[in-house]
């Protein structure tokens, strides 16, 4: 039976989740630390529980996504799975954090890209991925079927969606994606966004003003 721990960290409040099993077993998802404080809570966590992380893998790669990537990659020597689209956006690391007034090292880790339609294996558990852009242009949502449940980053959030007005952001590219790609998903299924609270397939699709 896989469990969600999430954290909630940054300046923008972003949402970093860890997923992991009764074998001990744990994915890492936008590790957003960017403090003693935060980086103390989240190795605290795996620590206590005696987690070990064997993936860490990006949504996208804003930089309140990734605040907390080359602590990650350094600490647990895992590679970051991501899409090849959003390789630039990790790229402007440097220049996003000067927008916010923070000095920032360019981030080095080891890359293994994911694509529309790739199936993940967490211990026997299948995560199928889909590529829904407009957000950004390589960000992705991951899918768990059998136990209902997708981490979708900021493609959907409960009552929204994810703002379209940044580099390469589409506004009809992202409310495509989510209606083709998401809606079709058991209404039952549980998101858990990027940033705010988890909400529902069957939820959004009835409530989130964007789809009325």
């Amino acid at each position: 039976m896989l469990q969600i721990q999430g954290f909630v960290f940054n300046f923008a409040s972003e949402n970093t989740y860890i997923l992991y099993n009764e074998n001990k077993k744990a994915w890492l998802f936008d590790p957003g630390n960017m403090n003693g404080q935060e980086t103390k809570a989240i190795e605290s966590f795996i620590s206590e529980n005696e987690l070990k992380i064997e993936k860490i893998l990006l949504t996208h790669a804003h930089i309140d996504h990734v605040l907390g990537l080359q602590w990650a990659f350094d600490t647990y020597k895992v590679p970051v799975l991501m899409h090849r689209e959003d390789k630039e956006v990790l790229d402007m690391f440097q220049i996003s954090g000067m927008r916010f007034g923070f000095e920032l090292d360019h981030i080095h880790v080891e890359i293994q890209y994911i694509n529309e339609g790739d199936e993940l294996d967490f211990d026997g558990e299948k995560f199928k991925i889909y590529h829904v852009p407009g957000h950004s242009p390589g960000s992705v949502v991951y899918h768990n079927e059998s136990q209902k449940f997708i981490i979708s980053g900021d493609v959907l959030f409960e009552g929204s969606i994810g703002r379209t007005d940044l580099y390469k952001g589409n506004y009809e590219q992202l409310i495509e994606g989510i209606k083709t790609k998401l809606f079709i998903l058991d209404n039952e299924t549980q998101v858990f966004s990027g940033h705010g609270n988890p909400t529902k397939i069957g939820f959004e699709k009835e409530y989130n003003p964007f789809f009325k």
